[in-house]
């Protein structure tokens, strides 16, 4: 009787499991173009936004993949990543490894988003959520840049936005968002979890 319910234990923690790293997180109402916001969009060539938290830990992945797109485009875009930071915090509640990381990337800057003002003006609500806007301030491109939670390695969202800035056809322009929430967060101390 032990083996029959450790062995439905074990099956139902591994369907959850599955389900968690396959599940992708909440998209919010984007904006068609450029929205009002504080950030500076380039005008002679796109610009990349991602938003994140910097305590979630599946975004070490898209902050991998943002690395490989800027070696890959070198030059011929402008990139932000964004991090929600909630007012209550102190300066020491950001300074984490994921945020060094994308300080590190050539050629992206790291903008701290109090309380996720930005985030909301570019409708993003996972942490790892990627836009990217042309020239002329059209979204081009809206989703995540990592197959799976937390998974590095090739990717739609990768793909299509090196189409897209190469004037080449993606293969689609939206893809899922695999990350925490970036709303709801704990002011203290990493996320307990990444939620859907």
């Amino acid at each position: 009787m032990f083996a029959i319910a450790w062995i439905a234990g074990v099956a139902f923690g591994l369907r959850s499991l599955f389900h968690y790293e396959n599940g992708p997180g909440g998209i919010g109402a984007l904006p068609t173009s450029w929205p009002a916001t504080q950030i500076e969009r380039a005008t002679d060539r796109p610009t990349l936004v991602m938003l994140a938290h910097p305590h979630c830990p599946c975004t070490e992945a898209s902050v991998g993949e943002l690395a490989q797109i800027m070696a890959r485009l070198q030059g011929k875009i402008t990139a932000y990543v964004l991090f929600v930071k909630p007012k209550e915090t102190g300066n020491d509640w950001e300074a984490t490894t994921l945020r060094r990381n994308a300080e590190a990337i050539p050629g992206v800057k790291v903008v701290f988003d109090p309380d996720g003002v930005e985030a909301q003006r570019f409708g993003a609500e996972t942490s790892g959520h990627t836009l990217l806007f042309g020239a002329d301030g059209a979204l081009l491109f809206s989703g995540g840049i990592t197959a799976l939670r937390g998974h590095a390695g090739d990717n739609p969202g990768e793909s299509a936005i090196v189409a897209i800035v190469n004037n080449q056809t993606p293969v689609r322009t939206q893809t899922l968002v695999f990350g925490c929430s970036l709303a709801n967060r704990p002011a203290a101390g990493p996320p307990a979890q990444c939620l859907k």
